[in-house]
């Protein structure tokens, strides 16, 4: 069952930020790895596709602007360029807060929802 767009609407940085945890990558090398981890019910398509959203954007723009992550031009010799992004000491610092915070809610709505 795919998760709805508010849930994951709240946590697309923290997935983001754990992608480049791992290293380094691009927007379709994004958006394909969280689809295939997700069994395609996650589809970040925003960070890979040729018509990206002016919300996609807005996402990018906002983890660059807080010093979250970096981008910078690939090397490629031969294609097109792509755009990397990387996770900076910050991005690192608040992927652990996040993911602090997601073991409490998750804890938290067990409590309610079992209880």
């Amino acid at each position: 069952m795919a998760l709805s767009a508010d849930i994951l609407r709240g946590y697309t940085d923290t997935i983001i930020l754990h992608q480049l945890s791992h290293g380094d990558s691009y927007g379709y090398q994004i958006n394909k790895t969280i689809s295939t981890l997700s069994g395609g019910e996650v589809d970040f398509c925003h960070w890979g596709c040729k018509q990206t959203s002016g919300a996609a954007q807005l996402v990018k723009r906002r983890l660059e602007a807080a010093g979250l992550i970096q981008s910078y031009w690939g090397s490629e010799t031969s294609g097109a360029r792509r755009r990397y992004y990387a996770i900076t000491a910050l991005g690192q610092e608040k992927l652990i807060s996040d993911l602090a915070a997601w073991e409490d809610t998750k804890r938290q709505l067990d409590q309610l929802l079992e209880g």
